[in-house]
């Protein structure tokens, strides 16, 4: 009966991955066709980016489903590296190119991908072992919480010299809760968090586009044809869709009215065209990955495991929260899209190697037993 349910879960979870794999190629379409048509002169431009990233992310998706999921966790630690130094080549070398203000693409060769994209992935498996391999000294703060607050600081530091501060915030959260869910002292974690703003509100004073995006979110009709403009337009958009929505293709707000449509603010439009009841769907069906991704979390012991899936699960829902906050105005913008319906290739390919990886463990977590059992002896020696 329990691996009647685990296989029910995780056909679910696939399914909901590739539902909203599929609303996202209707609505980047739907929402930049015009867009894509005026600036490439091919209205199927971004959907067609968009379909190859979906079948890259499946390919990425079968090889991170059948590898060996031991050498996933031996090399979890040198994938981190290795992602750290690609995203941090898009600060130190000219391979890296300014977009909207930051540098986080890395182009070689007409070729492009945002390597922080990557990090995600490989900041979750590298935290999954390191729990895994201090799970009898989280409570220390020098064995086990200070290496953990040092790495997130690294990645932080490199991240905000972009400066993506959106992408910090969001990976130093689902971080602390992968640490407290592993069973970090709260103490540890708190300690952190109150000490950290005067730190926030530094890095937002440091910066006057962040103090100006702040002062926007709290009166955006201050400077309606200015900083306010995108998520007044966002708001319209959203307010037009009402009950059942304008119709599919039939957005108003996507003729150059509001920025952003087919990426960080492609929820907008699906209001405007489906209104609360697409709204709705939307957001049952993240809420409903939420739920199935917890539960398949219950069907796994390994610590890594569990982390892996517990981490992708949290990081993926929070980018949800943030989006979703930020384009109805409740929270100041941060650049983050919905994951697998905002248009991204690079973050498309790695949700869907995530997911690749999340299977494996669900199915391959007894390689793990002989690495677990000698990890937990001699962690419990020491």
């Amino acid at each position: 009966m329990i691996i009647d349910k685990k296989k029910s879960y995780t056909i679910s979870f696939l399914v909901i991955t590739y539902i909203l794999c599929l609303i996202g190629l209707i609505f980047v379409y739907s929402s930049s066709s015009a867009f894509a048509f005026e600036k490439n002169k091919c209205a199927n431009f971004y959907l067609n980016k968009q379909a190859v990233g979906i079948l890259l992310g499946s390919i990425a998706l079968l090889f991170a489903r059948f590898i060996s999921l031991k050498k996933i966790y031996k090399f979890s630690f040198i994938f981190f590296l290795f992602s750290l130094f690609l995203t941090a080549l898009t600060i130190i070398t000219p391979l890296g190119q300014t977009i909207h203000g930051s540098k986080r693409w890395l182009f070689f060769h007409g070729f492009g991908f945002q390597p922080s994209e990557l990090l995600k992935v490989s900041l979750i498996l590298y935290l999954a072992y390191f729990l895994n391999r201090k799970q009898f000294q989280l409570n220390s703060f020098v064995r086990g919480y200070l290496p953990f607050l040092t790495v997130l600081s690294v990645v932080s530091l490199i991240l905000l010299k972009q400066p993506d501060f959106g992408q910090t915030i969001t990976l130093g959260a689902s971080s602390f809760l992968i640490f407290y869910l592993g069973g970090c002292k709260i103490k540890h974690l708190m300690v952190t968090l109150f000490s950290s703003v005067p730190l926030v509100i530094g890095l937002i004073f440091a910066q006057p586009y962040r103090l100006k995006r702040i002062m926007t979110f709290l009166d955006p009709w201050s400077d309606p044809k200015g900083a306010g403009f995108q998520i007044i337009q966002s708001l319209i958009a959203i307010g037009s869709g009402k009950l059942y929505g304008l119709g599919i293709a039939q957005s108003k707000q996507k003729f150059f009215y509001l920025p952003m449509q087919h990426t960080d603010f492609v929820f907008s439009i699906i209001a405007e065209e489906t209104g609360f009841i697409g709204c709705f769907a939307i957001i049952s069906l993240y809420l409903t990955y939420l739920y199935v991704g917890f539960k398949l979390s219950t069907f796994v012991e390994s610590t890594f495991c569990k982390s892996v899936i517990l981490g992708f699960i949290i990081l993926i829902n929070l980018q949800v929260l943030i989006n979703l906050c930020v384009t109805t105005g409740l929270l100041p913008t941060k650049g983050i899209g919905l994951p697998f319906i905002s248009y991204g290739k690079s973050a498309i390919i790695c949700n869907l190697f995530m997911v690749g990886i999340l299977l494996n463990c669900l199915k391959n977590e007894k390689e793990l037993e002989s690495l677990d059992t000698t990890l937990a002896y001699s962690g419990h020696s020491r």
